[in-house]
């Protein structure tokens, strides 16, 4: 059964945005042009996780039709069913060799009781990350947005995302982007709704990026 997340309402998102512009000026000037965004919520379980690593460095027209193929080909989404799949037919699916052996390593994980995705659930924010990343395949940044848009956890923060790096430099008049260890830093200010103001960076980045809010508002 896939599972289904629950995610911040609208008035708790709200409420964060606020807290947000009043605790950090420069959040203030991006969440004052940054229309209503919906949480990113996503099925999460085995297949959740098998398709944050399958989206990983694909644009999303790429991934979304790879995750098709993958999909359509298994027939069922179990750890079962990509573990007795070879490598050679994943890729056929769109996988590369490397996505391929992670999704193993990932179904293995599952079916071993390495990951058990009831025990995530009731665990705290940094021992469900270490847990995710204790999984050969699965980065800081898939844990985090895993957690994040298929949990609905609302303090994490994927600072190695480099559209938020982006964001966060506008934001804060930077001549470069900050790095991954910087924009950890710099988001502590906004515990504990980090993961809100993760979706107000990227709405207002894919705002701007569209033309539909001018980057000088928030100067």
């Amino acid at each position: 059964m896939i599972a289904r997340p629950a995610s911040p309402s609208a008035i708790d998102i709200a409420a964060a945005r606020r807290a947000l512009a009043v605790n950090d000026p420069a959040l203030a000037r991006v969440e004052a042009v940054t229309p209503i965004f919906a949480w990113r919520l996503r099925p999460g379980g085995f297949g959740g996780l098998l398709r944050m690593i399958i989206e990983q460095q694909v644009s999303v027209a790429s991934a979304a039709a790879i995750w098709r193929r993958v999909v359509d080909g298994l027939g069922e989404m179990t750890p079962q069913r990509v573990l007795a799949t070879d490598v050679e037919t994943l890729r056929g699916f769109g996988l590369s060799g490397q996505k391929a052996r992670y999704g193993h390593e990932i179904a293995r994980a599952h079916l071993e009781g390495r990951l058990d995705q009831a025990h995530l659930a009731r665990m705290n924010d940094a021992a469900a990350t270490a847990a995710l990343m204790a999984v050969k395949g699965v980065g800081r940044w898939t844990a985090e947005t895993y957690l994040m848009f298929c949990e609905g956890r609302t303090d994490m923060f994927p600072g190695g995302d480099v559209a938020l790096q982006e964001a966060m430099r506008w934001a804060d008049g930077l001549e470069r982007r900050p790095r991954e260890k910087d924009a950890y830093a710099r988001a502590e200010v906004w515990a504990p709704h980090r993961s809100v103001a993760a979706h107000l960076l990227w709405a207002w980045y894919g705002a701007v990026r569209r033309g539909e809010v001018r980057l000088e508002a928030t100067a």
